[in-house]
């Protein structure tokens, strides 16, 4: 079986981070398995080079985590994924900050309808310093990626993308966004419509212009006789 080149699947996206706080990038990367290198405004990253940092690889996952980070560690991140078809990479910035802000949604969930069958996106997009942590919840319970539902994020765009609707999944779907400054909610209702029955047509008696005359002529005998 040939090699495909490692591709990914979301850009890596970009982090900031409250100063003496923990910043991380992480990115999914297609299998086969390839070697994974990081770099710093172009430098490659390891722990000799950025002191502190913690850099792994495991099920088609690389993570880069900074658990204290400095306004040093400001700058362009890279995350590069190479096999013997062919090399990938992903850029994203590093920005600390010493100020804090609570989270902000600037693109709140909207209620939809749709057709049983459909796909169904749910977007929201939210700021806030640190970088908030984002669920999304159905009637109040959490939702987790799974076949069915899966939770993507690009920047600041986090979406809840359900492959196949069905009436079941109606319902109030609502995304928190939490930090350390604070938290906000954002709520909307989903309605999935089933297939509707067919009504069955009720069947129409159709009288021909004959039928009508012949019963109009026997109509007019009967008068005549009674008279």
């Amino acid at each position: 079986m040939s090699t495909q080149a490692p591709t990914f699947t979301q850009p890596l996206p970009s982090v900031v981070a409250l100063e003496g706080s923990a910043a991380k990038f992480e990115k999914h990367i297609s299998s086969p398995v390839p070697e994974v290198s990081w770099f710093r405004d172009g430098q490659v990253l390891s722990a000799a080079a950025l002191p502190g940092i913690q850099i792994s690889f495991s099920d088609g996952r690389a993570v880069l985590r900074i658990p204290a980070v400095t306004a040093a560690h400001s700058g362009r991140f890279s995350v590069r994924a190479t096999n013997g078809a062919g090399q990938a990479t992903s850029t994203a910035e590093l920005l600390v900050t010493a100020e804090m802000a609570p989270p902000n949604f600037i693109q709140r969930l909207q209620s939809s309808a749709v057709r049983q069958g459909s796909q169904v996106r749910l977007d929201v997009r939210v700021t806030g310093i640190p970088t908030p942590v984002v669920k999304f919840y159905r009637e109040g319970a959490e939702i987790q990626s799974s076949a069915d539902f899966k939770i993507l994020q690009e920047g600041d765009l986090y979406s809840l993308l359900i492959a196949e609707a069905f009436p079941e999944d109606s319902g109030t779907y609502s995304v928190t966004a939490t930090n350390s400054s604070g938290r906000a909610t954002s709520t909307a209702e989903l309605l999935v419509q089933g297939e509707e029955a067919v009504p069955t047509k009720k069947a129409k008696t159709i009288v021909s212009t004959t039928q009508m005359t012949t019963a109009q002529t026997r109509a007019q005998r009967v008068r005549c006789t009674n008279k």
